[in-house]
């Protein structure tokens, strides 16, 4: 027997029942098994190079941990929060095999030859193909991947969504002007997930590689530089479950403020008071509705070089900041500034900070200074007490000015060099995770000082877990060109399954001076069904809607508008994310079942769990490739009303005023009036659009609401939720549609009163009689439109019962 086709059953054996599989993949040869034994909820193994340490989180999470001989447990994470529960776990032992199982994931230890392999519900999932080891320099560890197993992960890369093929390096990284691939960004994630519905996350945040069998081998292989030898392993029986299983482990994204999910003026940069004033007050004159304005590096100094660092209003040029501040507040438009870690020698605060020892040192154990872009800079330590309180100090005294929010930029840091000391560690020991405690700095420091209020966290780099900090993450620098904005979609979609879910672009593209009306048209069609709205880019063109052709000005306009409309919506899904952890933006496998369909592609996807969204992103297109997900379901043309079969790949014609969205037949879809600006948004008149289908017997919705600022607030009891119901039966021999309203509302809320129009579309003929709550109504019907429209009058905790009578 060849070696190859020695290795081919291999990996056929993994698929085996557990019952019949002796593994594949035996662990290094050296290892020996020694003894057994149960601590607690802990299973401890000794081998004559070490021990293995292996805990339930839960029925579904499982850690393991070695520890090599001559080494002590380092418990610390930087990812995980979620305390091990005493999960109900058997143990066996037959002499040859161990096995500690839940209910849901189980281990099994062979002694001889030793190896460790998971399963879940009695399914292999994955087994170690080698075990801990040490080759070239590097910690590693190997995992068998089976044939045509597909791997995502990694954090924030544009390779397409099948990652498998490629060595990831972990190193956060800015790739400046990308286009439509790029294979190290900001957030290296070291993280994989399977199309087997289980994810490894390797916990330790030390720079090196993540190879997803880059050599063609059927291995998943995990290289750092040292530290903890640390993974835990996620199953799932769906995507929501693996999504929830992830983010219980990691944390979850508190729910941002709601003027977040509004429009941003961003540009870099404006250079004076009078400037960002005149922005302001344009977007008022030109009915484009906006929420916050962003200061680039501007703000504090009036040349790009020289001045990082000051984090402080260069008063020559923003004489009155603070009233400045107060007049866009009193407007419903909010300040966010942006800040780095820099502190450069040319700054006024560079002997502040070296006075109060707050930044990294070199090997001197000076403070280490080296030259970049920007000019010659130390680097702010987060990782000594000294660095961490001198930086929040100077966030608490500006946001008491009137600042509300915080653009964390170069966080991976953009210059970290190698031989730079921290107080916890070496650069290379914390550099991926530099960003990731930055956010964690400005969130804690919020929760001691401002406890009340939902932070604002804009950041360019992170780590596992960094969505517990209300980080919101961006894709960097991305190039202002169609291949710029193709490689969006992937980047945002595998960011939302590696728990950070508001991954979000530039919109319009941020590099080149490219004035192409075209695509920035696209692109912000494309940015209303991302989660965050904020066209950005440098001068040279204008971002700002405000500032563009007039008919460019117009389908912009319209393109806000719709997003604002859009605010019950993905308030709604952010509250889910908050939640489940489901992120906001979906690949189409989270519902396809079918494997034969063409579910690794990105170029269409799931906006919440009701809307399908394919950007159109070459330029003059006159056809768009659409695939329908679910055989059996219907999806009806958001702009149109035209329906769908589900299953189906279909060549659409895209228009000039919109992209191809497509809704989900039994979806509720909550909508609101546009508004100038989310502080004058309500939430008391809804329109509640219902589309309905003979396909869908029964269906459910629901509308999240709460002031749209305090933290905590659904905790707290501070919310309402409205839940729909759809029924769709026969009475008296006549079709009958009834569809349902309840309230839940939180301990410590009033109930608002809450009214509704509520339109049911795909009606094909006006119906016989509607009543609401026993009561017969005037109600409206188109019939081109094929569009019912009944009124469900306001009252507090809105409860109404609507039949209609087809």
């Amino acid at each position: 027997m060849t070696t190859a086709t020695i290795a081919r059953l291999a990996l056929c054996i993994t698929a085996l029942p557990l019952a019949t599989s002796t593994f594949a993949f035996a662990q290094n040869a050296e290892r020996q098994f020694k003894s057994v034994t149960q601590n607690g909820n802990t299973l401890e193994i000794a081998t004559a190079d070490g021990r293995y340490l292996i805990k339930p989180y839960s029925s579904a999470i499982v850690e393991t941990t070695f520890i090599p001989n001559g080494e002590q447990l380092d418990p610390a994470s930087h990812a995980v929060i979620l305390a091990p529960v005493q999960a109900p776990a058997s143990f066996k032992d037959d002499g040859a095999r161990i096995t500690y199982a839940t209910d849901g994931i189980a281990v099994t230890i062979e002694r001889k030859p030793f190896r460790i392999a998971y399963t879940y519900k009695g399914k292999p999932l994955v087994a170690e193909k080698r075990g801990f080891g040490r080759v070239d320099g590097m910690d590693t560890i190997e995992f068998g991947l089976d044939d045509g197993e597909a791997l995502y992960g990694g954090g924030a890369r544009a390779l397409g969504m099948n990652r498998r093929g490629n060595r990831l390096r972990l190193y956060n990284k800015a790739d400046y002007g990308y286009a439509e691939r790029s294979e190290l960004l900001n957030f290296t994630i070291p993280v994989a997930l399977s199309s087997k519905k289980y994810a490894i996350h390797f916990d330790n945040p030390q720079v090196g590689w993540l190879d997803f069998d880059s050599r063609k081998d059927g291995t998943l292989r995990y290289e750092v530089i040292g530290g903890r030898k640390t993974y835990q392993v996620v199953a799932g029986d769906t995507w929501d479950a693996v999504m929830t299983g992830y983010t219980d482990l990691t944390g979850r994204q508190p729910l941002p403020p709601r003027w977040a999910f509004g429009n941003f003026a961003s540009r870099f940069g404006y250079k004076t008071e009078a400037e960002t004033r005149a922005i302001v007050d344009k977007f008022a004159q030109e009915k484009i509705p906006l929420d916050a304005v962003v200061l680039d590096l501007y703000w504090f100094g009036k040349t790009v070089q020289g001045t990082m660092g000051n984090m402080d209003w260069d008063r020559d040029t923003f004489p009155h900041a603070e009233k400045m501040m107060a007049d866009f507040k009193a407007k419903g438009v909010k300040t966010v500034v942006i800040t780095e870690p820099f502190v450069l020698t040319t700054s006024k605060r560079w002997q502040e900070a070296v006075d109060k020892k707050v930044l990294a040192l070199d090997g001197a154990g000076k403070p280490a200074t080296y030259d970049f872009y920007f000019g010659n800079t130390g680097l702010i330590d987060l990782y000594k007490k000294e660095g961490r309180d001198w930086w929040w100090n100077i966030y608490r005294d500006l946001k008491k000015g009137g600042v509300t929010g915080w653009w964390g930029d170069l966080g991976e840091p953009e210059l970290h060099p190698s031989n730079l000391v921290h107080g916890t560690g070496t650069a290379d020991q914390v550099h991926n995770v530099y960003g990731h405690d930055w956010a964690r700095l400005i969130a804690e420091g919020y929760q001691r000082e401002f406890p009340a209020e939902r932070p604002f966290i804009l950041m360019r780099a992170g780590y596992s877990g960094s969505q517990r900090f209300g980080m919101i993450p961006w894709s960097g620098d991305v190039s202002r060109s169609w291949g710029g904005l193709q490689s969006q979609m992937e980047i945002s979609l595998q960011m939302g399954m590696q728990g950070l879910a508001y991954m979000h672009s530039d919109l319009g593209g941020f590099a080149g001076a490219v004035l192409d009306d075209e695509l920035y048209v696209r692109w912000l069609q494309y940015g209303v069904f991302q989660p965050i709205f904020r066209p950005h880019a440098q001068e040279a063109v204008a971002s700002e809607p405000v500032l563009r052709s007039e008919r460019t000005k117009v389908l912009a306009r319209e393109a806000v508008w719709l997003r604002y409309a859009m605010l019950p919506y993905n308030y709604t899904i952010a509250f889910d994310n908050q939640q489940t952890g489901m992120p906001l933006m979906r690949p189409l496998m989270f519902v396809e079942t079918d494997p034969a369909q063409p579910i690794e592609r990105s170029s269409t996807y799931l906006w919440g769990p009701d809307f399908l969204v394919t950007p159109i992103v070459k330029p003059g297109a006159t056809r768009a490739e659409v695939y329908f997900p679910t055989t059996g379901s219907v999806w009806f043309d958001f702009h149109t009303g035209q329906a769908h079969k589900g299953g189906i790949l279909e060549t659409v014609r895209p228009v000039d005023a919109n992209i191809p969205v497509y809704v989900r037949a039994g979806a509720f879809v909550p909508m609101a009036k546009v508004v100038q600006t989310t502080r004058d948004y309500t939430g008391r008149q809804i329109d509640l659009h219902y589309y309905h289908d003979a396909s869908v017997k029964t269906s459910s919705g629901k509308l999240y609401d709460d002031d749209g600022e305090t933290a905590g607030a659904f905790a707290a009891g501070k919310y309402e939720i409205v839940r729909f119901t759809s029924k769709l039966g026969e009475a008296d021999g006549k079709g009958r549609l009834e569809i349902g309203f309840a309230t839940e509302t939180g301990k410590a809320m009033t109930a608002v009163p809450r009214g509704f129009s509520l339109k049911v579309h795909n009606v094909a003929a006006k119906p016989r009689a509607v009543t609401v709550d026993g009561r017969a109504v005037r109600f409206v019907f188109n019939a081109q439109q094929h569009l019912l429209e009944v009124p469900v009058a306001a009252k507090a905790s809105q409860a109404a019962q609507v039949v209609v009578t087809l």
